[in-house]
């Protein structure tokens, strides 16, 4: 085998961009939130939500239209019970949200239970599934051709979102305020604008974003729910907006680090390479880009109150 189709191949990109559309989607909503000023911890219980609603709605229906929507719904839901207690009530976000995380984690396997019959895995061959309308450009194509194949209509959106929240954080009135809560709620405050109003909206925002990530991660590859199927990537996501300070490009590349060694891991299991390496190398390829993101920052922020130019 060539070294170079091991590292970088048509599969690894295509993997990379499956295992990277959920991450994304959900990274997104923590980014809204992290940049009002918002701890929303329970970005790994929307996910998991969003995947078990998107297959229960699926399955229900036989739509995987009616799976999306239902997965929105369940977890906006969540994130407005989330959003009455945190800011509404003013209960302790890291609470509430670890609170979210614990039901979502012990409602799931009980509801796969209650309402299908199973514990573990729930799958059916007629389960739908996301559409992939490039699934043609797979053998027409060259090298680029398996990941196109892999972009369902929430990947799409997923990558139209990018942009979009670029702008509306930087080139927005509401965008601006929004970031402006984050940087200084009371002065906001004292300018008419209403803290508690954007928080309430960001967290909504996450819900939905983190529904649409449960299921693309639950319909979209694959259609099958297993309990814990978040697997830790609201956890992740957390620990990225906490150290690269919700900024978004930093975020976006480590989330990329962490897809395409979660995406090089499963490759390197096919050479005999032990399944815990492949398994522990996207926490730790991400550990290390966020080490050195968060030193350059340190650098840049010394530089500059040293008066020194970069």
């Amino acid at each position: 085998m060539n070294p170079l189709d091991l590292f970088l191949s048509a599969d690894i990109l295509a993997a990379t961009l499956r295992s990277g559309i959920p991450l994304l989607l959900l990274g997104l909503g923590g980014l809204i939130c992290h940049r009002a000023g918002v701890f929303n911890v329970a970005l790994e219980g929307l996910l998991l939500i969003g995947c078990f609603a998107a297959v229960a709605g699926s399955a229900w229906s036989g739509s995987a239209t009616v799976g999306v929507v239902t997965a929105l719904v369940a977890a906006t839901a969540t994130a407005f019970l989330l959003a009455v207690g945190s800011i509404a009530r003013q209960g302790n976000p890291l609470i509430l949200g670890t609170a979210v995380n614990v039901l979502a984690a012990g409602i799931t396997p009980f509801a796969l239970q209650a309402l299908f019959h199973v514990r573990g895995t729930y799958h059916r061959p007629d389960l739908a599934r996301l559409p992939h309308w490039f699934a043609a450009a797979e053998h027409t194509v060259p090298w680029i051709g398996p990941a196109l194949a892999a972009v369902s209509p929430l990947g799409l959106l997923a990558l139209l979102a990018v942009p979009a929240t670029a702008i509306f954080l930087y080139h927005t009135v509401a965008g601006m305020r929004l970031r402006g809560i984050g940087i200084h709620a009371e002065a906001a405050q004292s300018l008419g604008v209403r803290p508690d109003r954007f928080r309430f909206a960001a967290l909504l925002a996450s819900g939905a974003l983190g529904g649409l990530a449960g299921a693309e991660l639950s319909l979209g590859s694959v259609a099958l729910f297993t309990e814990n199927m978040s697997a830790g990537r609201g956890w992740i996501i957390v620990l990225i907006l906490l150290l690269t300070g919700g900024r978004l490009r930093p975020m976006l590349g480590t989330l990329l680090v962490y897809a395409y060694t979660q995406a090089l891991g499963f490759r390197l299991q096919t050479v005999g390479l032990p399944m815990q390496f492949g398994d522990a190398a996207p926490y730790l390829a991400t550990l290390v880009t966020i080490v050195v993101v968060g030193i350059r920052a340190t650098r840049a922020t010394t530089t500059i109150r040293g008066g020194v130019r970069p």
